[in-house]
């Protein structure tokens, strides 16, 4: 069962200690990342000093699915950019809110910005 889509920003917290990252421990186990959100957490991990071989296995550790990016998913989260334009969203965070959408699930993220869109995607901050 899925409760969550997991942006980036929460999986960093949740493997950096950050506040917040109980929140996401705690929702792991019914959550998914986009395979694009797990290469941005990947790139994350790499940049602080991971090998690129002990990043992706980290991230591969985690107790959640790694959901693919599919054709509806990339056009969905390209349709997008005219609700998140505004607030600086990047493709990875657009990937993240077409699948939660899809799910019909919120999407977890420490990102402030998108509680503010204004849209029907539900959205929950871990911070």
């Amino acid at each position: 069962m899925i409760n969550w889509v997991l942006d980036a920003s929460a999986a960093i917290a949740f493997m950096k200690g950050e506040t917040g990252g109980e929140r996401v421990a705690a929702a792991l186990e019914t959550s998914v990342l986009s395979a694009v959100n797990a290469s941005e957490v990947v790139a994350r991990l790499i940049t602080l000093g991971f090998t690129p071989h002990k990043a992706i296995a980290t991230v591969s550790n985690l107790c959640c699915a790694i959901m693919p990016v599919d054709s509806d998913l990339g056009f969905r989260a390209g349709e997008l950019v005219a609700l998140t334009r505004s607030k600086g969203l990047s493709l990875g965070d657009r990937i993240c809110l077409a699948l939660a959408e899809r799910e019909g699930v919120p999407a977890l993220t420490a990102d402030r910005a998108w509680a503010e869109l204004g849209s029907d995607i539900k959205v929950s901050l871990i911070r």
